[in-house]
């Protein structure tokens, strides 16, 4: 009787040391910025276009512009000379304080335009452009309440080519028709340089402002 009582809380002992199957999985990867730094929600960085060494190294960046269309909203481009404009990350989730791949966020840049209070500077996928037969990505979105009203205005960032790239394959709403691809460029005709979902992603760099 006192063996069979030894061998079950053994039996119970060695169950309680193991991982519950269906446990809380482990978190997705943080985000780190051009110094290793963890990127964090609220605090602005420069989304840099990571590019192979040259010797004639142009400094490139994300800023805003109006392309073929009325003014309002301003499209996100990539521009010569600077870093371009800082934005700010704010995941699904932002009580969690830093950024993860794989996550949802919304992007916003931290800069006022001379655009209608309704135009925002959240990053958002614009209307199928039938002319050119592409998504661009636009601004004008919303911050947080994630629903298929929103679905347009979440991307994520995942590892790439030992730096980063920006995706568009929202999460937060079940729908699975919905887009699942790269954010990558798109050079139109007059040479504008604009985000627009591609098969080849821009890799990038986040560097603190």
């Amino acid at each position: 009787m006192k063996s069979t009582m030894l061998l079950a809380f053994a039996l119970v002992l060695a169950l309680s040391s193991q991982p519950l199957l269906g446990g809380a999985e482990a978190s997705p990867e943080q985000v780190v910025d051009t110094l290793g730094k963890k990127l964090r929600v609220g605090t602005n960085y420069y989304i840099v276009p990571s590019l192979p060494y040259t010797k004639i190294r142009t400094t490139r960046g994300l800023g805003l512009a109006s392309v073929g269309k009325p003014y309002c909203p301003l499209d996100v481009v990539v521009v010569n000379g600077y870093h371009g404009l800082p934005v700010t990350f704010s995941p699904v989730n932002p009580k969690k304080g830093v950024i993860r791949v794989s996550t949802d966020l919304n992007i916003k840049f931290s800069a006022r335009t001379s655009c209608p209070r309704q135009y925002s500077t959240v990053w958002k996928l614009d209307d199928f452009d039938f002319s050119k037969r592409q998504w661009f990505v636009t601004t004008g979105g919303v911050v947080g309440n994630p629903s298929l009203e929103t679905i347009h205005n979440w991307f994520k960032i995942e590892k790439y080519d030992g730096a980063y790239k920006l995706v568009y394959c929202p999460s937060v709403v079940k729908c699975p028709k919905h887009l699942c691809k790269n954010v990558g460029l798109f050079v139109d005709e007059k040479g504008n340089k604009r985000l627009a979902l591609t098969d080849v992603p821009l890799k990038v760099q986040f560097q603190q402002a």
